[in-house]
């Protein structure tokens, strides 16, 4: 058994738990390779891994970078980070943003590949958006990559599955937990060229995206909000974020490579 087969094996066991993984690498502590057999047996989807030359190079630079992606779909939509376009935001967006995050994305959606969470609210729409209108979407998951999180995006989780790209760290019927979603944000952050916020609360997870997003010097661009008391984005573009408002603001910024 390859040393690739042993840290699928190790992922497996561990459930995605970057740490407990890494220990056993390098304290080389490995399972019986019986055992590593029968554990890889256990996986429905495709995996690949820090070890496989088909893994991107841009993905070794960043924080913690994932040891193993368990995926369904096209691999190769992961390939280079430069024609992905994030897009993230609150689990309860109004009206208003719903549609605003559905039309930007159905713009631009042709030239960028929309990366998001598939967590419910704004996550939906931008993924909605891509597979509505020609585009390609990658879903980054915080469960296992079996497991449909929420439930209530079963419909947008088969479709990315079979026509785009699901991503997870966490194999099988792994389940979400806290941890799991701001460690999934990084990787969300370094797929993406840019990062587009449409609708945030001051304190919220798409905080440590963006936090994220800074750290791997890609762009911020935001959406300006009417609540002055608890935006997240004009918290954002107060402190350098883009103001953007519609899609060619959007091309504008990814296309630069700075912000304007």
């Amino acid at each position: 058994m390859s040393l690739r087969d042993i840290i699928i094996a190790e992922a497996i066991v561990f459930e995605g738990d970057h740490r407990k993984i890494l220990n056993a690498l390098t304290s080389k502590t490995y399972m019986d390779e019986l055992k590593a057999i029968e554990v890889c047996k256990s996986l429905k989807c495709n995996a690949i891994t820090i070890m496989d030359k088909e893994y991107p190079e841009y993905l070794r630079h960043m924080y913690r970078p994932p040891l193993v992606l368990f995926y369904y779909g096209d691999i190769s939509l992961i390939e280079k980070p430069f024609n992905c376009l994030g897009v993230v935001g609150t689990r309860e967006p109004s009206e208003l943003k719903r549609g605003v995050t559905y039309d930007v994305v159905k713009d631009v959606c042709k030239d960028y590949i929309i990366v998001s969470g598939m967590a419910k609210g704004i996550d939906r729409v931008a993924h909605k958006s891509a597979i509505d209108n020609g585009g390609k979407t990658i879903a980054i998951l915080g469960s296992g990559i079996d497991v449909c999180y929420p439930s209530e995006n079963e419909d947008i989780y088969e479709e990315i599955k079979h026509n785009h790209l699901l991503l997870s760290e966490y194999p099988n019927l792994v389940t979400p937990n806290q941890d799991h979603f701001p460690f999934r944000n990084r990787l969300i952050a370094m797929l993406s060229k840019g990062i587009l916020v449409t609708e945030s609360a001051i304190r919220s997870g798409t905080s440590i995206t963006v936090n994220f997003a800074l750290m791997y010097g890609r762009d911020v661009m935001c959406v300006p909000s009417n609540d002055l008391n608890n935006s997240g984005c004009n918290a954002f573009i107060k402190q350098g974020a883009a103001l953007v408002e519609n899609a060619f603001d959007i091309r504008n910024i990814m296309d630069s490579g700075k912000l304007l």
